[in-house]
C-alpha cells in the first residue's frame, strides 16, 4: 500500500489510545481525591487505606468504600461523630490508636457490626465513654493507654465490649472518687469494687435523708399545730375563769346554744 494512504490512520490510532488512556484513568481512584498522606494499598489480599501520621484532624470523607483495613493511627483527630464510618460497610480492622480522641459520639461506629473485628482506640484521651458508643459491636477492641475515670460508666462499658487480648491491664485509673484506686489497674479495682452498687446505694441513702427530712417538717408541723391548739384552750379556760360566776354561765349557755 503507497505511503499516503496509510498517513491518515495516524491521527485515528492516536484518537484511540488516548480513548483508552481516558477511560483507564476514569475506572482508577484519584490519588488527588485522597487527604495529603493517605494512599490505597493491598495487603495479604486485603484492600488497605493508609492515613498514618498525616496529621488529620478528622476521620477522612474519601476513603474508598470497598476497604478492609483503615489506619488512621499517629494523628490529631479529637473526636469521633456518629456515622463516621457508615459508608465502609466491609470494613474489617480500625486502628484509631495515638490520637487526642477525646469523645465518642454514640453511633459513631453504626454500620460496622457486621463485619470489624478488631477496634484500636488505645493512646488516645478517653476519661469516659458511653456504653451505647459500642452498641452492637462485635469487635475486639483496645482502649488501654487513656486517661480513664473509675466510676460506674466505665464498668458497664467494659462489661460491653470484648477486650482485645492483652490489653486489659492497661486499663489504668487516671481518676476515681476513691483515691486509692489512682494507678491501679481497672480489672483489678472491679475485682473488689462495685462501682454502679456504691453510686445505687449513694442514691438510695440521699433519698431515705430526703424523705426523712420531710417526714420530720410534717411531724414538727403537727406538734406546733397542737401545741398551739392547746395554748388557746388553755388561755381561753383561764379567761373563763375569770369571768364573774353568771356572766361565766351566761356566756357558757351562749357557747352551747351557739353549738346547738
Amino acid at each position: 500500500m503507497p505511503v499516503a494512504e496509510r498517513v491518515p490512520l495516524r491521527p485515528v490510532t492516536m484518537w484511540l489510545l488516548l480513548q483508552s488512556l481516558l477511560l483507564l484513568a476514569s475506572c482508577l481512584p484519584s490519588a488527588a481525591a485522597f487527604p495529603k498522606g493517605c494512599y490505597p494499598s493491598e495487603e495479604e489480599g486485603l484492600k488497605t487505606f493508609r492515613c498514618s501520621n498525616a496529621r488529620l484532624t478528622e476521620v477522612p470523607r474519601d476513603i474508598p468504600n470497598d476497604t478492609n483495613k483503615l489506619f488512621l493511627d499517629s494523628n490529631r483527630i479529637p473526636f469521633l461523630p456518629r456515622d463516621a464510618f457508615r459508608d465502609l460497610p466491609l470494613l474489617l480492622e480500625l486502628d484509631l490508636s495515638h490520637n487526642a480522641i477525646a469523645g465518642v459520639e454514640s453511633g459513631a461506629f453504626r454500620g460496622l457490626a457486621e463485619h470489624l473485628h478488631s477496634l484500636d482506640l488505645s493512646s488516645n484521651r478517653l476519661v469516659s465513654v458511653s456504653k451505647d458508643a459500642f452498641s452492637n459491636l462485635k469487635a475486639k477492641v483496645n482502649l488501654s493507654n487513656n486517661p480513664w475515670l473509675c466510676d460506674c460508666r466505665l464498668q458497664e462499658l467494659i462489661r460491653t465490649v470484648d477486650l482485645a487480648a492483652g490489653s486489659s491491664g492497661g486499663i489504668v485509673c487516671h481518676s476515681s472518687a476513691q483515691e486509692e484506686h489512682v494507678g491501679k489497674a481497672f480489672l483489678q479495682v472491679i475485682a473488689d469494687t462495685d462501682f454502679c452498687n456504691v453510686y445505687k446505694k449513694t442514691t438510695d441513702i440521699a433519698m431515705l435523708v430526703t424523705m426523712f427530712g420531710w417526714f420530720a417538717m410534717v411531724i414538727s408541723y403537727l406538734v406546733y399545730y397542737v401545741r398551739q391548739n392547746q395554748e388557746d384552750a388553755r388561755r381561753h379556760l383561764e379567761y373563763l375563769k375569770s369571768l364573774p360566776s353568771k356572766q361565766r354561765r351566761s356566756e357558757e349557755s351562749s357557747t352551747i346554744s351557739t353549738v346547738v
